[in-house]
């Protein structure tokens, strides 16, 4: 038997999402986006939703541009922040400490710390209510060059964490429960 929560926006668990633009000044900013995930393999591309007063949804308008950094567990209190204080407020990186880099395939700032930075141009957008979704088509991928050796998963042993919203926690990675596209066959 199963009882009933009520609609609300519940997967678990959400990516940690740091979004990177430039503004119309041409100053970094970014902000944290748990709203968000794969949108196709080919060409290869990721959405994340961005409410309207948000200052990354106008540097989205403006720039067609962004980058994406997934933050290690030991920076989860960065990235924490820069989902509290708006960019119209305070110069995030100035205040953390850590660093922008300039994309090389979009005109959108990485964070040089995080182990993978993922650099997308803006092809579509749709209203969905509260939020709007914009699909961004990846041009590129950047890894730790520690984390691109033979063998390494940039994700898991980058301990890129993930955002539990229903429990509003940071979540590191955990063990493997089963190989993917492997632990099913015993059902063919």
């Amino acid at each position: 038997m199963k009882k009933s929560i009520g609609a609300q926006p519940a997967t678990f668990p959400n990516p940690v999402f740091i979004v990177g633009t430039y503004g119309k000044d041409g100053a970094p900013d970014v902000a944290t986006f748990a709203w968000g995930g794969t949108a196709a393999s080919d060409p290869p591309a990721l959405s994340v939703s961005v409410r309207p007063s948000r200052l990354t949804y106008e540097n989205l308008l403006l720039k067609k541009a962004f980058t994406v950094s997934l933050p290690s567990a030991q920076y989860a209190a960065e990235a924490d922040y820069f989902g509290i204080v708006s960019g119209r407020d305070a110069d995030k990186f100035a205040k953390t400490g850590l660093t922008p880099v300039r994309a090389e395939f979009v005109d959108a700032p990485y964070v040089e710390e995080f182990p993978v930075n993922i650099e997308c141009v803006v092809t579509q957008s749709l209203e969905l209510g509260s939020h709007v979704l914009f699909v961004g088509e990846i041009k590129d991928i950047k890894v730790d060059e520690a984390l691109a050796a033979a063998g390494a998963n940039p994700w898991a042993d980058g301990k890129v964490i993930t955002f539990g919203a229903n429990v509003n926690q940071y979540l590191a990675p955990g063990e493997e429960a089963a190989k993917a596209f492997s632990a099913g066959l015993k059902y063919r």
